[in-house]
């Protein structure tokens, strides 16, 4: 009986430790050494699928982010309060410190493209005839103490993209009103 005690604490100790790894490794931001911070004009790719929001700039690839989102099911939003991300190409519009969740970056959604797909949907009857295309779509932080959700792919937001609150305050740092934020699945 002790002998299966401590084999079983040995597991349960060693499970802990690897899922801890995960956690550390997902967390990990990659970035080129020494530069000061991305080159010239700087874009956003946020792979819905990967759940990493990238960064580019003048000389490539920069850095890589984790992300979350609303619906565990990753789908493109459709209407207002289905919880899913937009996809398409968009421009931060606006930035401000968040007294919820760290930074908020706006971005332009619905766009002209969101709202043609939008209006294909109602004609198909994807979607209710009364249905709105929603808004207030944006990159940020999470609520204080709990950017482990990050870690743990915890979808939590109403369509926003979430990411942890170190983070968030480095792209707010370094991306203006313009910038371009291309989200795919």
């Amino acid at each position: 009986m002790k002998n299966f005690f401590i084999l079983t604490s040995i597991f349960l100790v060693s499970s802990l430790l690897a899922t801890d790894v995960n956690y550390a490794i997902r967390s990990k931001v990659n970035k080129r050494f020494n530069t000061g911070g991305p080159v010239g004009n700087v874009s956003i790719v946020i792979d819905k699928s990967d759940y990493e929001l990238n960064v580019y700039d003048d000389l490539g690839w920069y850095a890589t982010y984790p992300v979350v989102f609303g619906n565990n099911n990753l789908g493109d939003k459709k209407m207002q309060g289905d919880k899913n991300t937009p996809e398409g190409t968009f421009r931060i519009i606006a930035k401000r410190v968040h007294e919820k969740w760290c930074r908020f970056l706006t971005l332009d959604y619905p766009t002209e493209e969101s709202r043609e797909k939008f209006n294909q949907r109602k004609k198909k009857g994807e979607i209710p005839a009364n249905a709105s295309i929603g808004g207030g779509i944006g990159i940020h932080g999470t609520w204080p103490h709990d950017d482990y959700m990050v870690d743990r792919y915890k979808n939590w937001t109403e369509g926003c993209i979430s990411m942890k609150n170190e983070e968030v305050i480095e792209i707010y740092g370094f991306t203006g009103n313009g910038t371009k934020v291309t989200i795919k699945k």
